[in-house]
């Protein structure tokens, strides 16, 4: 005598309980995100202003040569100043444009003297974030010279320097040269 085949039933109550507490942990944490979440504060920047050098000339396209859609990133170029009565002297000189190899060199030529020039740079430049590592004369002649190195946004380290050409009481002729540097940050 054969006997019946066991009769078996499969409750789905252990998943839908299983999915009403996920849904419910859900929907709590949701809520309380959306309770504790702080606002984002809105901040106006204000032109910045180094007490006693040259004053800055923002709209001057003296180093505009040097700028290149996205490269180098916005917290580089914001460095790119130079002080008011300051002209480009010619075409900029390019050695690389790409990632990794941006190389560009300006000429330019300001009304001031070369104290007030490297004053105004020194004071500029670290107020915007970056680090001066060398002073002095140039290692192709006895040209001042400064350079400086900051972190970019785009993981380059960048080198900006400023090497006097040529300098009377009335003028001063200097290189501005921007690159990246050798290493990622």
């Amino acid at each position: 005598m054969t006997s019946p085949p066991l009769s078996t039933t499969t409750s789905i109550k252990p998943a839908a309980i299983v999915l009403a507490i996920a849904t419910a942990t859900l929907v709590l944490f949701t809520g309380v995100g959306l309770i504790t979440n702080p606002r984002v504060a809105t901040t106006t920047t204000t032109p910045m202003y180094v007490v006693g050098a040259l004053t800055a000339d923002p709209a001057s396209p003296a180093l505009s040569a040097c700028e290149l859609p996205g490269n180098p990133p916005s917290d580089i170029t914001s460095s790119l100043i130079v002080p008011v009565d300051t002209v480009a002297r010619g075409a900029a000189l390019w050695k690389g444009k790409g990632a990794g190899g941006f190389d560009c060199t300006q000429r330019v030529r300001t009304l001031h003297g070369e104290v007030d020039v490297l004053a105004f740079y020194k004071a500029h430049f670290v107020a915007r974030g970056w680090k001066l590592f060398s002073e002095g004369p140039s290692y192709k002649s006895a040209a001042q010279q400064l350079l400086f190195q900051k972190a970019g946004s785009d993981t380059f380290y960048w080198v900006a320097g400023i090497t006097v050409d040529e300098s009377n009481a009335s003028s001063t002729t200097y290189t501005v040269r921007l690159y990246q540097g050798p290493g990622l940050i």
